[in-house]
């Protein structure tokens, strides 16, 4: 008998708490006198509190063996518990607790950060809520209070031309998203009569072949613009580079495992590939996509001259080694381990993409500048910062400083024992080229002779702690590597 016995209903704390904290922080600001004076300390106070309590009921729950081997199935099977949604919601409630840290300093004296950090516990609450879908219409409501919010968060800089057209181009092709993806449904909806996914699996026999397919490619497109995945990516670079950089992390990191748990879980649940392959073969086109976004990001990130667009374009290759998990769901696969290597890349990559993000928002915040060149000896100004950005970004690369390291090897070695070798190679190729770009950052950082004189007069220590608590995360991961990995294969074994 467990210690602690707790109603069902408490399987969704974390998402209760970032929803509980979202609204906290609404009533704080409704009772201060005049606008825009609410003090950014007790903001970050609370949200760095809601962000910590999700954290460590997530971590307590995986510990406990929380929805394991037998999921927790809540509001009529609507919404079920299990281990994936609680890898999920732990790296969603670590990068938020990095990104609210980094915004202390850098939404000091911003108008409406109130609602700013409002704003972002409710797409942490929808992104972690899309953990636990298992019905098309709660996965819908859950995305669309993940994208909404995110539409404003990128276009909360009104005085800033760039945040706001960045918010716009991002709301218009995710109003087309979402009506794809709702198409999509609706096909999916005509073709089986059912909208829970364990459902909508037991009606795929019986379903018109042709409707299904275009349903489920529909679908499909939905989540790839959620992962920015070729050829849905467009709206990537354009908004991470008009955001508030926190954002930019949040997005990139959070917003994507968010689009990816949503992934692993209708093409494992809703759509298995034993029972569909014989309408359409999902596995070809996960493994097109892989090659695609893995190609294109990285080629395109490599002739950036901004550290920040680079950064984008690197978001979005990396959307394709993930996308390796579900391309290498072969008959011939240990799908646990596949899908358990896509897990691990988003835990690990959550903390050095966040991390690599807050060091630019650091350079953004002493007015450094955003090309390569404008990092030209930043390391003699910022030594510790700059070590922390040498390890995110060799990590990234997959070279053994950090975890990046071996998850792209899990995730690789994966790939060869489902037999698609050149699935791996080519991602190994792509991360040989990310090394050429990654190193121009570390080259200007360290070697470069300055191009201006740094005028650094404070340390940001929201910032400063968000990027060295993520750097110490990264490389203590790498000696750490076996409990995530356990959780995450564990979580795995239960979909496959």
């Amino acid at each position: 008998m467990a210690a602690i016995e707790l109603p069902q209903w408490a399987a969704l704390a974390p998402a209760l708490v970032l929803g509980l904290t979202a609204l906290v922080l609404f009533v704080i600001d409704s009772i201060e006198p005049e606008p825009d004076t609410t003090n950014t300390g007790l903001l970050t106070a609370v949200g760095l509190a809601g962000a910590l309590t999700a954290l460590g009921f997530n971590v307590w729950y995986l510990a406990a063996g929380t929805g394991q081997p037998g999921a927790i199935e809540l509001f009529g099977d609507q919404l079920i518990v299990d281990g994936m949604t609680l890898v999920f919601g732990t790296i969603v409630a670590s990068v938020l607790a990095l990104v609210v840290l980094g915004s202390y300093d850098y939404y000091t004296g911003v108008p409406y950060r109130a609602e700013y950090f409002s704003l972002l516990f409710l797409a942490a609450t929808g992104m972690t809520l899309l953990g636990a879908v298992n019905s098309f219409a709660t996965a819908l409501l859950a995305l669309e209070l993940a994208s909404l919010p995110s539409y404003a968060l990128v276009a909360s800089l009104k005085d800033n031309k760039g945040s706001v057209e960045g918010g716009l181009k991002y709301f218009l092709v995710g109003a087309l998203s979402s009506a794809i993806f709702i198409y999509g449904i609706s096909l999916v909806y005509a073709a089986t009569g059912h909208l829970a996914f364990t459902e909508v699996a037991a009606a795929l026999g019986d379903a018109p072949a042709g409707i299904l397919g275009v349903g489920v490619v529909m679908v499909a497109g939905g989540v790839a613009f959620k992962t920015a995945s070729v050829p849905f990516h467009f709206w990537a670079p354009e908004a991470y580079e008009g955001a508030p950089t926190p954002i930019s992390a949040f997005l990139s990191s959070a917003s994507k495992a968010a689009g990816f748990v949503l992934a692993f879980r209708l093409f494992t649940t809703a759509f298995p590939h034993d029972l569909i392959s014989g309408t359409i073969d999902w596995l070809l086109l996960f493994q097109i996509l892989a090659v695609a976004t893995m190609v294109l990001g990285n080629f395109a990130a490599a002739t950036q001259r901004s550290v920040k667009r680079m950064l984008a374009y690197s978001s979005i290759g990396h959307a394709g080694y993930v996308l390796i998990s579900l391309a290498a769901l072969t008959p011939d696969a240990d799908g646990s381990l596949v899908l358990g290597a896509g897990m691990l890349h988003l835990l690990v990559y959550g903390f050095m993409n966040t991390g690599a993000f807050m060091f630019v928002a650091l350079a953004e915040y002493w007015d450094v500048g955003r090309t390569f060149e404008d990092y030209n000896g930043l390391a003699r100004e910022a030594p510790v910062a700059s070590v922390a950005m040498t390890i995110f970004l060799f990590s990234l690369a997959g070279l053994p400083v950090g975890a990046g390291f071996l998850s792209k090897y899990v995730l690789f070695g994966a790939a060869v024992n489902a037999g698609l070798w050149w699935l791996a190679a080519v991602g190994a190729i792509a991360s040989a080229l990310s090394l050429f770009y990654y190193s121009r950052v570390v080259k200007a950082l360290w070697f470069e002779e300055p191009t201006q004189s740094f005028e650094i007069e404070s340390y940001p220590i929201g910032l400063y702690t968000a990027i060295i608590v993520a750097a110490v995360v990264t490389v203590l991961l790498l000696p750490a590597f076996g409990f995530p990995s356990e959780k995450a294969i564990a979580a795995a074994a239960a979909l496959v």
